[in-house]
């Protein structure tokens, strides 16, 4: 079994809070330069920067995951993973369309711009794209697995827009591969808190805005290889392939 190091969550320019310096040269260098093996893309309830970012990785032997992190209906921030750029279109073409119909106001919210591999715009949509999904998080998850995604709640210790927080629980019946917690929490002590966590894997990712973030939250990936599948099998502790976050 080999060992990675992984961030993923992370945001680009095109999240509307991700600094304007988180283009995709950039964050591949940084994540280059802070010894990482594999970033997730996770720009918020869009996934269209996936693929310029991941071009720009290739000639640095960095893995990319194609992600999003989706502000539900309850207002809960989740992330989901797929392996395919068909799958990240699909699920984005979704997500977009269930958006609140709220226009961006970037004096007010910040530039949310799509930039290509020489950092040019070529699009900024005009929703406002850190609104909530008319999806329930139950709806997400279902879809994301349908899908042959991945499901993982995000930041699930923080006071907004984490699920404990929003919902005051977690749901049963909720089918989650992990759950994320961000670099502000103890976990021994979450856990000691809430102990059905013990039953899934605890990621961390740095849900950078700013390059220097990019690694200040990292997951060790102990796989055969960065495959999704991989990842999946990790995710859900099958066949000695384990996830963990580390501190």
């Amino acid at each position: 079994m080999k060992s990675f190091k992984a961030d993923l969550h992370l945001h680009t320019v095109l999240s509307p809070c991700g600094s304007l310096e988180m283009s995709p040269r950039h964050i591949v260098d940084k994540a280059v330069e802070k010894g990482l093996d594999m970033i997730a893309v996770t720009d918020h309830n869009t996934t269209r920067q996936f693929p310029v970012v991941q071009n720009a990785a290739a000639e640095h032997g960095l893995r990319v995951l194609g992600g999003v992190e989706v502000n539900t209906r309850e207002e809960v921030h989740c992330l989901a993973y797929f392996e395919t750029l068909r799958q990240l279109e699909v699920f984005d073409s979704l997500l977009y369309d269930r958006l609140a119909d709220i226009p961006n106001e970037p004096d007010r919210f910040g530039h949310q711009v799509l930039v290509d591999e020489q950092e040019l715009i070529v699009d900024q949509p005009r929703k406002l794209l850190i609104s909530a999904v008319d999806m329930s998080i139950g709806e997400v998850e279902q879809e994301v697995h349908q899908m042959g995604g991945l499901f993982v709640p995000a930041h699930i210790d923080r006071m907004h827009n984490g699920i404990i927080a929003q919902l005051g629980f977690i749901p049963g019946d909720l089918n989650c591969d992990a759950m994320e917690i961000s670099i502000h929490s103890n976990i021994p002590q979450m856990i000691d808190q809430y102990p059905y966590l013990n039953q899934h894997a605890i990621i961390r990712g740095s849900d950078a805005h700013h390059p220097e973030d990019i690694g200040h939250g990292m997951t060790r990936l102990e796989v055969e290889e960065l495959s999704f599948e991989e990842i999946r099998k990790a995710f859900n502790g099958l066949q000695q392939r384990k996830a963990h976050a580390l501190v």
